[in-house]
């Protein structure tokens, strides 16, 4: 699973020179799939630095600032257009417009957007992205189910208009200053990113440059819809934090004359390529004394630990680059029924995964959780299926496991709302593959200030960590290598990210 939230950075690039090889790591659990890589290399730019603003600062100036308002919170909405490259046009002449027309206040947050006829895949958009060297992102839904609300299918962006990332945990001001950017009248401002799974650990190289939090609000922003699409240009600004109106339009004007608008449907398809090594952390002997190690301590009588989920992951060093791109759509033509995310810091690897959970969504105070535990493959035959979720059902130890999850997951919704429903209680969920133990809850939130406390409290859920959560994580602590991430989103009911009246932590 992964974790997400937002705003602004001060971002930079080095050179990087080409390797002869790159190194990809995976790690799986349930129906879960993270991938990052380690040495995916875009196009080299000499010297190049991007800059951004970051909306978080350390200390009690942060804290004053993260309650004053931004000035400024405008949507503007152009004239539809045929294409993509006819949206650029109008954005372009946009920026112009706004240039000549600067804003007077010391901050705010403007998006301006056009919509397009011809519909676009978004994922084949920030393929055609790949020559820039900017910070990107992509968050894709689960199949979506009329509701009557918008048609919002995938989104890309590259640039940073705002981006929030700190060493330090994330925390209440961390959220009020990302707030600060959002609003109901502008609902599709949105904020995605990442939260460390523990961030008192000690930080994986490859983890550096996420920080222990970071989000991102694109400067270049593509909507893929159903029956059609969206191009957008977002511009952030505040002289309290150094990044004046002419610095970010400045900034977006110098991005969106890189973008491209000739967009190539890209192939959906595991890339050819040999693999020269391959290893995972820990070892087989480190894993299964891991293990050992965790039912020892489960089975102790004093022990409050019931649960512990444990990781491993794999290295493998390929004959060349593997575009992260490519994997990803691979992930997204399997994954109708689960979330795709992508997400890339300047300078970092590219952190991609797949995952079938939404923890979290609210819109205005009505919020949804999901608990989703124990695991099955799925059968080969329509019989075999139906065999193998009757197991499922019924076996006692997945029950153990689903109801510890369901139930942590209530107590801690029931903390913050009046009155909470679990519907179903228990039912199948079928993915491709594997099929999972589910169940819905849902509650309406006793007041908006309360979101903070469900969304630190829920992260990291049993699914997760294990439970009590507290020991879970000490025990992963010790034993695990790797560096978790949870990924957290808002948008409709499908993506990772944050927005005003509504989010999703997946």
């Amino acid at each position: 699973m992964a974790t997400a939230i937002f705003h602004k950075w001060l971002t930079h690039f080095t050179d990087t020179k080409k390797c002869s090889s790159n190194t990809l790591y995976s790690n799986a659990s349930k129906g879960h799939q993270s991938l990052y890589f380690h040495h995916y290399h875009r196009p080299v730019c000499q010297g190049c630095c991007y800059l951004s603003m970051n909306g978080c600062r350390e200390g009690h100036e942060q804290h004053a600032r993260a309650r004053k308002p931004v000035g400024t919170i405008e949507t503007r909405t152009l004239a539809t257009v045929a294409s993509p490259a006819m949206a650029m046009y109008s954005l372009n002449l946009a920026i112009s417009e706004l240039k000549s027309a600067p804003f007077g206040t010391s901050s705010g947050i403007v998006r301006v957007q056009v919509p397009i006829e011809e519909q676009v895949e978004a994922i084949d958009w920030l393929h055609s992205q790949n020559h820039l060297l900017l910070p990107r992102c992509f968050f894709s839904g689960r199949k979506h189910s009329p509701n009557g609300e918008a048609n919002l299918v995938s989104v890309a962006g590259v640039g940073s208009a705002v981006f929030f990332s700190q060493p330090h945990p994330f925390s209440y001001w961390d959220w009020i200053s990302i707030r600060r950017f959002l609003s109901e009248r502008c609902p599709l401002v949105r904020a995605y990113g990442a939260i460390r799974f523990n961030a008192e650990a000690k930080v994986s190289s490859e983890w550096l440059a996420f920080g222990s939090f970071y989000f991102v609000i694109p400067q270049v922003e593509f909507n893929e819809l159903e029956g059609g699409s969206m191009l957008t240009i977002t511009i952030a600004w505040d002289n309290d934090l150094s990044w004046s109106w002419e610095n970010a339009i400045n900034a977006l004007q110098e991005t969106l004359c890189k973008v491209s608008s000739s967009i190539v449907n890209f192939p959906k398809q595991t890339p050819p390529t040999l693999i020269l090594s391959s290893h995972n952390i820990p070892s087989k002997v480190d894993w299964d004394l891991a293990v050992n190690r965790a039912l020892q301590m489960i089975e102790r009588n004093d022990s409050l630990l019931t649960k512990v989920v444990l990781a491993r992951s794999t290295r493998v060093v390929p004959t060349s680059d593997i575009d992260p791109l490519a994997w990803l759509s691979c992930l997204k033509v399997e994954g109708e029924n689960a979330y795709q995310f992508l997400l890339q810091p300047p300078n970092a690897p590219a952190f991609i995964g797949n995952t079938p959970e939404q923890l979290f969504h609210r819109k205005w105070l009505h919020i949804t959780s999901e608990a989703l535990a124990g695991t099955r493959a799925r059968g080969a035959s329509q019989a075999l299926d139906r065999q193998i979720e009757l197991d499922l059902l019924t076996s006692p130890k997945d029950d153990i496991e689903f109801t510890i999850v369901r139930d942590t997951i209530r107590r801690k919704v029931e903390a913050v709302c009046e009155r909470v429903v679990i519907k179903p209680e228990k039912m199948i969920r079928k993915l491709p593959r594997i099929q999972h133990l589910f169940a819905q809850l849902s509650g309406r939130l006793r007041r908006e200030e309360d979101e903070f406390e469900i969304l630190s409290s829920l992260h990291p859920s049993p699914a997760v960590c294990g439970f009590p959560t507290e020991e879970a994580q000490l025990l992963i602590a010790k034993t695990d290598n790797m560096q978790k991430y949870l990924i957290e989103g808002c948008m409709l009911d499908l993506l990772v990210g944050l927005e005003e009246e509504r989010v999703n932590l997946l």
